[in-house]
């Protein structure tokens, strides 16, 4: 049927010349030759050769590094700790002069502070023998720490022992630079056997920074929850409205008796009770007769169902 084509179609379907033949450029298959591959044991000698002459010194990771600089300290800790009291006498120690029981410590110094403000606020009990503020002479040998003016604290040395009793009683708690400071007797020389915080004694902290969290102290305590709110709650029925005080009495704020008849234990007290709503919980107001005296509301107005008029806690 393809003779039937014309000659342009049947151009198409002519078969291409063949390739022309290269010889290859590498080896015939059958005359190639591989080297031949020998051991390692050979190239013993020369590794150990190596190692003697280029010493492999290992560098020390980070990681190293941050536990031998803890390492470090906490031997250097403990080796103040055992050997620190035995050197640690004060009375040999040039720079204390005066009367060991006219002298006040004053702690907790502003690093802003100096003699002056001491003088001005310690002056007034009697005349001041000597002021002295402890300052670090080895701050240049702590490397990349901030130097400070002085170490925080200091010793003021007061002529008469009576004086120096006065300040203990009135600077023991006063503002200098608007930071608290802490005033003490003596101890160094005073208590046999002392030691300073430094080596493992004292009496000093870092808790007076923390603020004591304050807590209600009315009878009760936190025994039994909230029960009420802190005013005394949801008092009564439908038409008793809201019923709160504004502290922590005997009749509301935490309360720690059972649950009135509403069945609440510890916690937002017992509502559903004879009376309905919420109920805060004590036998001697369930017991006292419920007069519907209106002179005693004292609620919003529309009492506590509507929710715009609803105190939230």
């Amino acid at each position: 049927m393809t003779d039937r084509l014309p000659p342009n179609l049947l151009a198409l379907f002519a078969p291409r010349p063949p390739l022309r033949w290269v010889p290859p450029c590498d080896h015939p298959p059958e005359e190639r030759r591989t080297a031949s591959i020998s051991g390692v044991a050979q190239y013993l000698p020369a590794m150990a050769e190596y190692e003697r002459v280029y010493e492999y010194h290992p560098t020390e990771s980070w990681l190293e590094r941050r536990d031998r600089k803890k390492r470090e300290k906490q031997e250097q800790v403990e080796r103040l700790l055992t050997e620190g009291p035995k050197n640690y006498n004060p009375h040999a120690d040039p720079n204390i002069r005066g009367d060991a029981f006219k002298t006040l410590i004053v702690a907790r110094l502003d690093y802003n502070a100096d003699e002056k403000d001491l003088e001005r606020e310690f002056g007034r009990f009697g005349p001041i023998e000597r002021i002295r503020i402890i300052r670090d002479t080895h701050a240049h040998e702590k490397g990349n720490k901030k130097q400070k003016p002085h170490r925080g604290y200091g010793f003021v040395v007061f002529e008469r022992e009576k004086d120096m009793r006065a300040a203990l009683e009135g600077c023991d708690g006063i503002r200098i630079k608007d930071r608290r400071i802490k005033v003490d007797v003596e101890r160094g020389r005073t208590v046999k056997g002392w030691k300073p915080r430094r080596l493992g004694g004292g009496l000093g902290g870092r808790g007076y920074t923390k603020a004591s969290t304050s807590r209600p102290m009315g009878p009760g305590g936190f025994g039994g929850g909230f029960r009420g709110g802190f005013g005394g709650g949801f008092r009564g029925g439908r038409d008793r409205g809201f019923r709160g005080g504004s502290g922590y009495g005997d009749r509301s704020g935490f309360r720690s008796s059972p649950g009135g008849p509403g069945g609440g234990g510890g916690g937002g007290g017992g509502g559903g009770g004879e009376n309905g709503g919420y109920y805060s919980g004590s036998g001697r107001d369930y017991d006292r007769p419920r007069d519907h005296d209106d002179s005693r509301k004292r609620g919003y107005e529309g009492g506590y169902e509507d929710p715009r008029k609803l105190r939230r806690y």
